[in-house]
């Protein structure tokens, strides 16, 4: 089924199957990684709204599940005393996730799936796309926005005050907003 929804030649179909994709996140991983195999075909997608719909899943499939964090128990924790924030960004997306998010966040010719590339960079996590959301950072107002936000996920890393530095200055009010409220909480 889900193999005839991604060559269907309606582009709606296939917009559908990448959004349901990171609806169901499957709690299998086998399933899931399934899933975001799909989803990432469907970046390539020639119609910009099914490209979009599958970055925003590719998000929600390779990022951390925000309904199992609470799963760790001491044994899983790290044994530092660090504070989260102090503790290096360790995130590791699955192969190619990073790669082909960071290629859409910063090649593609539609806004709008750049502008999904770079939230689901930032819903990874995983700091080999931390160059694209640094570079997304001068794009169009609505992709500066939301490079700025996907920032918070790579607070601490090399380039980064840097850059929130520079948003705070930005000539879109929301941008700066987001640079402001993500340095007050870094301090």
């Amino acid at each position: 089924m889900c193999s005839q929804a991604v060559a269907d030649p309606d582009p709606d179909v296939r917009r559908r199957l990448a959004e349901e994709l990171g609806r169901q996140r499957p709690a299998d991983p086998g399933r899931r990684l399934q899933a975001l195999q799909v989803a990432l075909h469907l970046l390539d997608d020639p119609d910009p709204m099914a490209a979009e719909a599958a970055a925003w899943s590719v998000g929600e499939l390779a990022g951390p599940d925000p309904d199992h964090d609470d799963d760790k128990t001491d044994d899983d924790r790290p044994d530092d005393d660090r504070p989260d924030d102090d503790r290096p960004n360790d995130v590791t997306a699955p192969a190619g996730v990073t790669d082909a998010l960071s290629r859409t966040a910063t090649d593609h010719p539609d806004q709008l799936v750049r502008e999904s590339a770079v939230a689901a960079l930032g819903a990874v996590g995983d700091v080999a796309g931390l160059a694209a959301v640094l570079t997304a950072t001068t794009d169009k107002p609505a992709v500066r926005r939301r490079a700025v936000i996907a920032l918070a996920s790579f607070l601490g890393e090399p380039g980064v005050d840097e850059a929130l530095q520079r948003a705070t200055a930005d000539r879109d009010w929301q941008v700066r907003q987001a640079a402001d409220m993500l340095l007050d909480t870094s301090d």
